[in-house]
């Protein structure tokens, strides 16, 4: 996995808004202590999708420059999430033969690579291929059949595929930043594994994870992950709409969003100004007063949108039930002010805000929703076996930084 030097993870998250990055170890009682943190605003990605290399690139290696100088560690394998490549999920059940003897790790390495087999994807990429649960003589609901005696050993294998072109864009970007990437996440994943608790997984429980660009979600059953997918609505449309909408800059819709937005109506909204500068105008010179009310239909109506896509994606994968009535938001756009309440609305389940559980060393301002994805990639890294079929090293290793840095400092002096 992402495992450097002196027992070091790292997790890179690399959004649509927003690029972090957590370096972490574990200390002494075996939890992980976040040493190094950096994060920085985002540039070059569209829906999670990489569109400007060299931006990304800048962002990149500001975020990582300053998590290194914060963990005086030097930092080359890294783990990424991904949220584009329109995710796509499927279950693949195979068997073998086993010849009535005790099942080894040797029969469960090569079902798992038959499984594999079986699911390729053609001009998708695996990202995923997690057992979900294996079969002795037909017997199902077995989580490890080592040292048991089988005829045949089965299981079934969650698949997540990803178009492989966004994939190989994000690597690219990542590893022209002189970082050797050890495996992608998805998102919603990553996020799953860094704020749900073991009860949640095990008893059923649908994870939303509201970035920038897009909205992830994943279904969790029986401690394994059953299901994944994306729709590409996400925090910084909400923001579109509010600068369209008020004709104004959208660092200044961002802004109102933060401070004044809500998805859900109150009594007190038309009496409540805000000052809206304009587009193209000096913030002195020109500036209108529109009540929050109008900021608030704006936004309701986007939001709700989302949460519509998630609902009709949900009901689709027939994964409903398993995830019985329990939903937990992350990502930064889930702190917006009513998303709690429209969700619960609009889905008909429980809802709760996911936060970093489990993570030694954060600061308050990197404990929030929008930090569950990198905190869950370390999860992912220390736990070594959450994907037993795919973690895979990517196709080529950058050159070691040490070295790289030095001809730079070098060229500057010649």
């Amino acid at each position: 996995m992402a495992i450097g030097r002196n027992g070091v993870l790292v997790a890179l998250d690399v959004g649509t808004t927003k690029v972090s990055a957590f370096v972490a170890r574990a200390d002494e009682s075996g939890l992980l202590r976040v040493v190094g943190i950096g994060h920085q605003v985002s540039g070059g990605m569209r829906s999670g999708a990489v569109v400007d290399m060299d931006a990304l690139e800048r962002a990149i290696r500001a975020t990582v420059d300053a998590a290194e100088r914060m963990a005086g560690e030097i930092v080359s394998n890294v783990l990424v999430n991904l949220s584009a490549g329109r995710p796509s999920s499927q279950t693949v059940g195979v068997d073998i033969a086993v010849a009535g003897r005790e099942v080894g790790d040797d029969d469960v390495r090569r079902v798992l690579e038959q499984g594999r087999a079986q699911a390729e994807p053609g001009a998708r990429e695996v990202l995923h291929a997690v057992p979900i649960g294996y079969s002795i003589d037909g017997a199902r609901g077995i989580r490890d059949p080592r040292g048991m005696f089988a005829t045949r050993l089965g299981v079934d294998i969650h698949v997540v595929t990803v178009g492989a072109a966004p994939a190989r864009n994000l690597v690219a970007c990542v590893e022209r930043c002189h970082l050797n990437v050890t495996a992608m996440v998805a998102s919603a994943y990553a996020a799953g594994l860094g704020v749900l608790v073991e009860d949640e997984k095990d008893l059923g429980v649908t994870l939303i994870d509201m970035g920038g660009g897009t909205t992830s979600m994943a279904i969790f059953y029986d401690g394994n992950l059953v299901f994944a997918d994306a729709v590409p609505i996400g925090g910084a449309h909400v923001t579109n709409d509010v600068a369209r909408g008020l004709s104004t800059p959208t660092e200044h819709a961002e802004r109102m969003k933060t401070l004044y937005g809500s998805s859900l109506p109150s009594s007190a909204d038309e009496r409540e100004m805000i000052r809206v500068p304009l587009v193209g105008e000096a913030e002195s010179e020109a500036s209108a007063a529109v009540p929050r009310s109008a900021l608030v239909r704006i936004i309701q109506p986007r939001l709700e949108e989302t949460f519509e896509f998630v609902r009709e994606r949900l009901e689709a994968s027939g994964m409903v039930k398993l995830a019985g009535r329990r939903v937990v938001l992350t990502g930064g756009a889930c702190q917006l002010q009513g998303v709690r309440e429209l969700a619960a609305r609009m889905l008909d389940k429980q809802v709760r805000i996911g936060r970093p559980l489990r993570l030694r060393g954060l600061a308050d301002s990197t404990a929030g929703p929008a930090f569950a994805a990198c905190s869950g990639l370390l999860h992912y890294a220390a736990s070594g076996a959450a994907d037993t079929a795919t973690t895979k090293q990517w196709e080529e290793e950058a050159p070691p930084r040490r070295l790289t840095r030095m001809g730079e400092w070098l060229q500057s002096y010649l």
